[in-house]
């Protein structure tokens, strides 16, 4: 959420962040709204202490005078109600607007509309060739008991599987893997609610935009998340950090994650790309209001994902996200994206997003600077790993002629010495 203050001074920029990011707003509806408001809270102010003045007033009057001030402090309250009654839609209207109200886009952000319009910063690794005719990553799971997709489909409906055997092994090997290269950097392991109320959804700007990709559970009110950062960021709503020293707060965030995929009918239909429940390790940072720092930290983010592909020997490129496929609340995003031999193409593994004071103001996250001026945290995330999507290049990246699959060398200590796995006899 955008101070309004600011919105008042800059609705130019604002207009434009809208339009970039196609994002449908009336910032001028906002900005009237925002004058009424302001106006009838200024009367409404100036009658109710009129009426406390009468109203102490009235025990030192005796008879016509009292009876008199009486019936003006009636007159008062009546007025009151009416503009409380006037100002009531006039808020909520107002609240509604704001939450739609983009983050604006730092400078370099390019502009476009879709994914396509994304701008590669770079390439890392060789995309490898095979000898022999590959597999995807459904034939060769398949071939060896390691996704039953059927028999998820069975039980809980399209984009739903099972993992098996050694594919268990190898998502519990990458998420410890992830997690202890992230806590000797200085992160938190945090294991998170993934039911949460709506107020998270809205602080972490999940809500209103994205309800419609969110399952719900109506009758307790509670939304399933569909990452570790709407807990992560609410963990500390409503908090303010007594000094700037408490900054950065780091955690990585281990939950299940659970998305309902609407509106992609038809569109990557085969194997572990897009399903709707997955397990992701998710990076989130808090810090002081310094654009420098969040810049360093969005950077130190990124590295960390970048340094997991390259010790997982996954290629891969990093693209700046153009203002079209950026969320709401971003000012700055990249996307890594993993070769995936059987899409013949890269395909995004992990988003990395700075969103100044956006997230923060709405969780009303706060913290004192060194002169002791109270002010709202900068917050930032990226994916460190999220599978299945992740397995789709492991598997694919790793396999031999004979259908076996090599075990990444930095896993090995995590499978228990398993350095291939192999067809059942």
């Amino acid at each position: 959420m955008l101070d309004i203050k600011y919105i008042r001074e800059n609705s130019d920029i604002v207009k434009k962040a809208a339009i970039d990011k196609l994002i449908d707003v009336d910032i001028d509806r906002l900005l009237e709204l925002d004058t009424s408001i302001r106006s009838l809270n200024q009367e409404l102010d100036a009658i109710k202490e009129n009426r406390n003045k009468i109203s102490q007033l009235i025990p030192t009057l005796l008879n016509d005078e009292r009876t008199e001030k009486v019936a003006e402090v009636k007159k008062l309250k009546e007025q009151i109600t009416n503009i409380e009654t006037t100002l009531a839609p006039q808020k909520e209207e107002f609240t509604q607007l704001m939450y739609n109200v983009p983050g604006v886009p730092l400078p370099e952000v390019p502009i476009g509309k879709t994914d396509e319009d994304n701008v590669e910063v770079k390439r890392v690794g060789q995309i490898p060739t095979f000898d022999f005719e590959i597999k995807d990553h459904v034939e060769l799971a398949e071939n060896l008991d390691l996704i039953d997709i059927p028999r998820g489909v069975k039980v809980a409906g399209s984009r739903s599987y099972y993992l098996k055997n050694e594919a268990v092994l190898l998502e519990m090997a990458l998420t410890r893997y992830v997690t202890d290269k992230l806590v000797k950097k200085g992160f938190s392991p945090m294991y998170v609610p993934t039911l949460v109320k709506e107020a998270p959804m809205y602080g972490t700007s999940y809500f209103p935009g994205g309800r419609e990709q969110a399952y719900a559970v109506p009758e307790d009110n509670l939304y399933l998340v569909g990452t570790a950062e709407v807990s992560l960021v609410s963990y500390h709503s409503d908090d303010t950090f007594e000094s700037v020293d408490e900054l950065p707060k780091m955690y990585c965030g281990y939950s299940s994650c659970f998305r309902r995929e609407a509106g992609t009918y038809g569109k990557d239909t085969r194997g572990l790309y897009r399903v709707h429940q997955f397990t992701k390790i998710e990076q989130v940072i808090m810090c002081e209001a310094d654009f420098d720092k969040q810049f360093e930290l969005h950077n130190f983010l990124l590295n960390n994902a970048e340094e997991i592909m390259q010790e997982l020997k996954i290629p891969y490129r990093v693209v700046k996200v153009c203002t079209g496929d950026m969320g709401i609340g971003q000012v700055r995003k990249h996307d890594i994206e993993a070769w995936m031999p059987s899409r013949g193409k890269y395909s995004e593994t992990h988003s990395c997003s700075s969103f100044n004071d956006f997230q923060a103001r709405r969780c009303n996250i706060k913290y004192k600077d060194k002169d002791g001026v109270t002010k709202y945290c900068f917050t930032l995330n990226n994916t460190a790993i999220a599978s299945p999507r992740i397995l789709i290049p492991l598997l694919e990246l790793n396999q031999n002629a004979d259908g076996s699959i090599n075990i990444p060398e930095v896993l090995v200590p995590y499978m228990g010495g398993m350095t291939k796995i192999e067809k059942k006899k």
